[in-house]
């Protein structure tokens, strides 16, 4: 038995199979074997999307019979912001997508949000983004409770978001716990992603060691090159079989670019025994 075949999986729809339109991924991923999927903000910029948009995305899911285990709360990532809960700018947005986004991840089955910290503002003292991230993600961990689901705050890497606060597992966590104290209901939970952590050159093994009990999900990704495992220098046998010791039972979120840029292409080192979950 390999640390592989410990866990279950969920493919991110939104840089895996992004070859093809939206309403197309779903069923090219259940045709890959998979049955669960997770997205960043699908809709671009749309705060509010249409009703028939939001229909024709849950019927794409029901077709392929998939279910949707995560989605970003409003993100903007498609024009380089990454997240808006700490951006003044963007306050009234980020309220008034929370419900939109909370009623589709419940109309989907997904346990999970997932709510970027946003950029540093310039000529914005960084205790005001704070206080207002704080704010923000204290509304957005009710509303994941409000269905049954977790809020999930992540670390990025400072190559690609060289403005984004959360730099490290330990900055990530930290506001984890400051949201669990202003709710008192615990279900904020840091998302380990294991590419932008090995980016940063943290130690995974140790992160995986001193955060094991707040860690809520794990995306993977292999480093350099955010391709598929096996691609790089991660030692994903190491890591996978660390979660487990550790005692995650959570999804593995595929969240990597295919190498030869053709998604379907990019699952050898996954049996696809393996990829239903």
């Amino acid at each position: 038995m390999t640390a592989a075949s410990e866990h279950s999986y969920t493919i991110n729809l939104s840089i895996l199979f992004s070859e093809l339109p939206l309403l197309e991924r779903p069923a090219a991923a259940a045709a890959a074997g998979f049955t669960a999927a997770e997205l960043w903000w699908p809709f671009g910029t749309e705060t509010t999307p249409s009703e028939g948009e939001l229909t024709a995305l849950r019927k794409a899911f029901g077709d392929a019979g998939l279910q949707l285990t995560g989605l970003n709360v409003l993100d903007d990532l498609t024009v380089g912001a990454k997240g808006t809960a700490s951006v003044p700018a963007e306050r009234e947005r980020f309220r008034a997508n929370l419900p939109v986004a909370t009623a589709l991840a419940q109309s989907l089955g997904a346990g999970a949000l997932n709510a970027l910290y946003g950029n540093r503002v310039e000529g914005v003292p960084a205790a005001e983004q704070d206080a207002l991230a704080l704010e923000n993600l204290t509304l957005a961990a009710q509303a994941a409770h409000s269905i049954g689901a977790i809020l999930l705050i992540e670390a990025l890497n400072r190559v690609d978001a060289p403005d984004y606060p959360l730099h490290t597992a330990k900055a990530a966590v930290e506001v984890v716990d400051r949201i669990n104290a202003a709710t008192g209901l615990g279900n904020a939970k840091f998302l380990c992603d294991f590419y932008h952590l090995a980016v940063n050159g943290e130690d995974l093994a140790a992160v995986i060691d001193d955060y094991a009990d707040r860690i809520g999900h794990v995306q993977i990704a292999d480093n350099p090159g955010r391709n598929e495992p096996g691609t790089g220098r991660l030692d994903f046998e190491d890591l996978l079989g660390r979660l487990t010791a550790a005692g995650y039972t959570g999804r593995i979120g595929l969240e990597y670019k295919p190498a030869g840029g053709v998604s379907a292409d990019s699952f050898g080192w996954l049996p696809r025994e393996l990829r239903a979950g």
